[in-house]
């Protein structure tokens, strides 16, 4: 998969911290992975008031998706993060750490709140697959 995918810093820009600015896909499909919160299998909410577990809840269920599609967290091209409070943001990124093997495109983004009140974060993907 790593071929397919070519990680670009443009120098115009400023160095990235955790994340990559463009990430150009070669030929192939695209899967959009629908935002994960922290809901386990059995539909239970997982870790609330913990956002290191929801996180945690949140890329396994990723990674479910991505077995599904026959492929793992190389493939990822974007990821777009919802999340209640900012000053959360470096346990959020340790915990991606543990799943990505290089860091995507990404979008961080405040909200006020998620569908429901016992979600803390809460993220989304696009994945590139071979033909």
């Amino acid at each position: 998969m790593g071929g397919r995918l070519k990680r670009i810093n443009p120098a115009g820009i400023h160095a990235p911290t955790g994340y990559t600015h463009v990430v150009e896909v070669q030929p192939g499909r695209v899967a959009y992975i629908s935002g994960q919160v922290a809901v386990n299998p059995a539909g239970q909410i997982v870790g609330e008031g913990d956002i290191v577990a929801q996180t945690r809840q949140v890329f396994e269920n990723l990674k479910s998706a991505l077995a599904e599609l026959g492929t793992d967290f190389s493939s990822v091209v974007k990821i777009n993060y919802y999340a209640v409070d900012v000053s959360r943001l470096a346990e959020i990124r340790a915990v991606r750490d543990e799943y990505l093997q290089g860091p995507p495109a990404s979008t961080f983004v405040v909200v006020k709140g998620l569908v429901l009140p016992q979600f803390l974060v809460e993220v989304e993907a696009v994945v590139a697959l071979p033909d």
